[in-house]
């Protein structure tokens, strides 16, 4: 029993997400709770931050930069080839970091200060980015520009943003709750897992759903958002080398808030585009997995025998 609950331990996101696929006919019917585990998580987040904790680091821009320029640059680049690839790379470039890679980061050695600060960063240049890139894929067109970027604006903003104001309010006015949730390092971690297996059955259950015809739009999908896991991942850790920290620079640009994006996109993008960042799940947290079992595995070999 013991062993099976080290497994389960050491790789709780492979299991998440398999879980969800195999149940994905219930799982999928929980899809409703997305945006409030959303919201908790970036609360429990943020509850992390003080105004005196927010310092900007020149990694932060070199990583900001890549976001936002990469991924309308990209969108314009592959939209002559296939309009939804075209999207979903844009999607995948342009989600924000997951509020749950302070934990992975934390896990594997890095500056969760850093990154904790990063992913209030990118939340906000998201916040203010989506309500322009998205409009101009067209995806509103019998909206006006003006209309189409208030009518996102007023849907993704208070998501990313509302749960910044209730943390300073609780760490003002509530202290005790503030600090109970301090108290419970892992329980965004945890969330996420929670959020990882509904979202990956909902993914499933949509995919399974589709006509065949799709099937090459879809393996496009997969296959862009395979190799933009893996470029970010890199990147971020040639930054983060540069400035003595290439784990969380790595974990900034490379972990995704997936579950974020795989929402945006059935919400204000073409549906199927919604099958790059649902990818994206299972290529960042194989790479998560993967790096976590080689930390394990070096924290037994440097201990004594």
């Amino acid at each position: 029993m013991r062993q099976i609950l080290k497994f389960i331990k050491d790789w709780i996101l492979p299991v998440a997400m398999i879980t969800g696929a195999l149940t994905h006919n219930w799982v999928s019917r929980l899809s409703f709770l997305t945006p409030y585990l959303l919201f908790f998580m970036l609360l429990l987040t943020f509850c992390k931050i003080s105004l005196k904790d927010i310092r900007f680091h020149p990694a932060h821009l070199w990583l900001l930069l890549i976001q936002l320029t990469a991924s309308i640059g990209l969108y314009y680049l592959l939209l002559p080839f296939d309009g939804i690839i075209a999207q979903g790379a844009m999607l995948c470039l342009l989600a924000p970091t997951a509020t749950a890679a302070a934990v992975i980061t934390g896990m594997l050695g890095g500056n969760v200060g850093f990154l904790t600060t990063y992913v209030l960063f990118c939340n906000i240049a998201v916040a203010v980015a989506v309500p322009i890139y998205f409009p101009l894929t067209g995806t509103h067109g019998e909206l006006s520009f003006l209309l189409s970027v208030w009518y996102i604006f007023r849907k993704v903003f208070p998501l990313l943003i509302f749960p910044l104001f209730v943390a300073a309010a609780l760490r003002r006015w509530a202290p005790k709750i503030h600090r109970t949730l301090l108290n419970i390092p892992k329980l965004a971690f945890y969330l996420w897992v929670g959020a990882l297996t509904v979202v990956t059955g909902s993914t499933v259950n949509f995919m399974m759903n589709q006509d065949s015809a799709a099937y090459r739009t879809e393996i496009g999908l997969l296959t862009v958002s395979l190799l933009l896991c893996c470029l970010q991942f890199i990147a971020g850790r040639r930054i983060g080398k540069r400035y003595g920290d290439p784990i969380s620079s790595g974990q900034g640009l490379g972990q995704k808030n997936t579950i974020l994006a795989i929402w945006m996109a059935q919400t204000y993008l073409h549906p199927l585009t919604a099958i790059a960042p649902a990818g994206y799940v299972l290529w960042q947290n194989i790479i998560n997995s993967y790096q976590l079992y080689r930390k394990e595995k070096g924290i037994k070999r440097s201990q004594p025998q």
